[in-house]
């Protein structure tokens, strides 16, 4: 079997050296930083830990499948799963609350109804009809096969169902999330529970398509799970099934470029001087470190063109509290901001003074990331606009209090159980996310401004794999592109995915 070079050790990058290893390739990757995980990291201090990354997993299926590929010990043998229930707490601008139950569209209902009002609850669950209608419709295009050639098709078919209205006698079709939320959903506290599944990755529901109605369904029908331990150890799962199937990791390896021959794709310079040679090369890289890595655009005439534009990034503030949690305390609540048409604005461009975003709280209960009993760890993070000197600036605390100040919705004493944090700017991740953004999952429609890279490139035998290639970035997707590069590379392009 071939040899193949993997550039970087992100989570996509090592689904695939898995999965090819198993098929017979010989493997190895080069990781210009001293370990694996890409954005899924750590931060350790005084007995405290913190996932610097995802905190939270959608659809585990993913990473199971990958484990039953790669060898006869499944994944829940290597990590423990916890479903977290309720999903999310939700805490609105008006002060509302409401707690929604994991997993349960009977149970969200009633959660909505009790907590917004009657008749909340039924047009919310009757948008996760239609969200699973669109999910339907682009689950296998967008998720488990490769991009079709024809990829302009997606790019201008909106799967979101058009709704009856009634005032007007006829279907009225929402082209984006925030009409979805303005016409169907009609209360401010509801769109925002929408808005926030958008913005968490990064995405401005002002443009963004109402095919993003996936992302909160995905949440609902296949729930919301905490990796006990920290989402760090499953990166370290993945790593050592890799190593069990004798995958090479060289950290500290700065690939600066792409050797060609014979018109492909041929293996890696390294910083260093030396040379490895491969019949095939996978980049779980930025597109635009892709480029410069092959000297060559890899986006002309008809390819999807990566939004290379700065991208929102996550912006996180770490907490070490004294004093234990409470009991009923929730594992994740989202706190809303108090005004929507700044926090959408300050996406684009920092403001003067720092606008005050909506806030996930993680809060798990794992006596791995904590001292003992007496203390809790605490994630705050939020996503705005592109890194810059003022993350690491006043302006940067200022911005870091912000969040404080909207955790003490969640977590009652805050300031006082506060002993020290640390401030995680987007850049601090140190990854190949550009400048720290965050890479959102593949949409229809939308013009193809919303899809991302095929796995497969212009330079033959050069692939795509990990957040920024199709099927887009997150936890699942990072998985599945892993999943479709290993197709492509063993059964050739005609390989159409999962059947």
């Amino acid at each position: 079997m071939g040899r193949i070079a993997v550039i970087g050790a992100g989570m996509g990058a090592m689904a695939a050296a898995a999965r090819l290893a198993v098929a017979g390739h010989r493997v190895a990757v080069y990781e210009r930083a001293q370990t694996y995980g890409g954005a899924v990291r750590r931060f350790e201090r005084d007995g405290f830990g913190f996932d610097t990354g995802p905190g939270l997993l959608t659809l585990p299926a993913v990473w199971r499948d990958l484990f039953i590929k790669t060898g006869k010990e499944p994944l829940e043998d290597r990590v423990e799963l916890v479903q977290v229930d309720p999903s999310s707490r939700h805490v609105f601008a008006d002060g509302t609350a409401v707690a929604l139950p994991n997993a349960s569209r009977a149970g969200v209902v009633a959660a909505l109804d009790e907590a917004l009002g009657a008749g909340a609850g039924s047009r919310w669950g009757d948008f996760l009809v239609r969200s699973r209608e669109a999910w339907d419709r682009t689950r296998r295009p967008l998720l488990e096969e490769p991009l079709w050639p024809n990829w302009p098709v997606l790019a201008g078919r909106e799967p979101y169902p058009a709704v009856p209205h009634k005032r007007l006698l006829r279907t009225r079709r929402a082209a984006t999330l925030a009409e979805v939320g303005a016409w169907e959903l009609r209360d401010p506290r509801l769109t925002a529970l929408l808005e926030s599944y958008a913005l968490a990755h990064g995405l401005d529901p002002r443009v963004t398509p109402a095919s993003a109605a996936v992302l909160p369904y995905m949440e609902h029908a296949f729930g919301t799970w905490y990796v006990r331990g920290g989402v760090r150890e499953l990166a370290r799962a993945v790593y050592e099934r890799c190593v069990a199937r004798r995958v090479e990791f060289h950290f500290g390896a700065e690939v600066t470029g792409v050797l060609e021959k014979d018109g492909r794709a041929a293996g890696l310079e390294l910083a260093d001087g030396s040379v490895a040679e491969a019949d095939h090369v996978v980049a779980g890289v930025h597109p635009l470190r892709l480029r410069g890595l092959t000297e060559r655009r890899l986006d002309d005439d008809g390819d999807v063109r990566p939004d290379t534009a700065a991208r929102p990034g996550r912006f996180t503030v770490l907490l070490a509290l004294r004093g234990p949690r409470e009991a009923g305390a929730v594992h994740h609540t989202v706190v809303h901001a108090p005004d929507r048409t700044a926090e959408l604005e300050s996406l684009h461009a920092q403001a003067d003074e720092p606008v005050r975003p909506t806030v996930a709280v993680l809060r798990p209960d794992d006596p791995a990331l904590r001292p003992d009993a007496e203390h809790e760890s605490v994630v705050l993070s939020a996503v705005v606009a592109a890194e810059s000197d003022r993350h690491r600036s006043e302006w940067g605390e200022r911005l870091a209090d912000l969040l404080v100040t909207a955790a003490e919705a969640a977590i009652p004493g805050l300031r006082e159980r506060l002993l020290w944090r640390e401030v995680r700017t987007p850049g601090d991740g140190g990854t190949d996310a550009g400048s720290g953004g965050v890479s959102a999952p593949s949409l229809a429609a939308g013009e193809g401004r919303f899809l991302h890279p095929a796995n497969t490139t212009r330079f033959p035998g050069l692939y795509r794999v990990g957040g920024w290639s199709h099927p887009g970035g997150g936890l699942p997707h990072a998985g599945m592109s892993g999943a479709l590069v290993a197709g492509l590379i063993v059964e050739g392009p005609e390989f159409r995915g999962s059947q």
